[in-house]
C-alpha cells in the first residue's frame, strides 16, 4: 500500500512541471477584459478581471487582445494587459 502510494506522488510530481509551463495573463487595468484564446483548433472567449492573473495555452495557442491585436504565445510567456493593450515579457 504505501509503495502505492509513493508511485502516486512521484507520477504527480513529475507531472505537474508541465503545468508550470503555461503563459500567465495579468489583467493591470481597472476593468475586466475578455481574451479570444484558439489553441488545437478551437476557440474560447476568456474573461480576466481587475488585477486577476489567469494562466492559459500550456502547448502554445493565439490570442485575441481586447484591443483585437493577435500574438502567437508558446506556453512560456507572461502577458500583462494595461490600457487594455497587451504586452508580453
Amino acid at each position: 500500500m504505501n509503495k502505492l502510494l509513493v508511485a502516486m506522488a512521484v507520477t504527480v510530481a513529475i507531472a505537474t512541471p508541465a503545468a508550470a509551463s503555461a503563459a500567465t495573463v495579468t489583467n493591470r487595468d481597472d476593468t475586466a477584459h475578455t481574451l479570444i484564446v484558439t489553441e488545437g483548433g478551437e476557440q474560447v472567449e476568456l474573461s480576466i478581471g481587475p488585477g486577476e492573473s489567469i494562466e492559459i495555452c500550456p502547448t502554445g495557442c493565439f490570442v485575441t487582445m481586447p484591443n483585437g491585436d493577435r500574438e502567437v504565445l508558446t506556453g512560456t510567456e507572461r502577458l500583462e494587459i494595461e490600457a487594455s493593450r497587451g504586452k508580453i515579457f
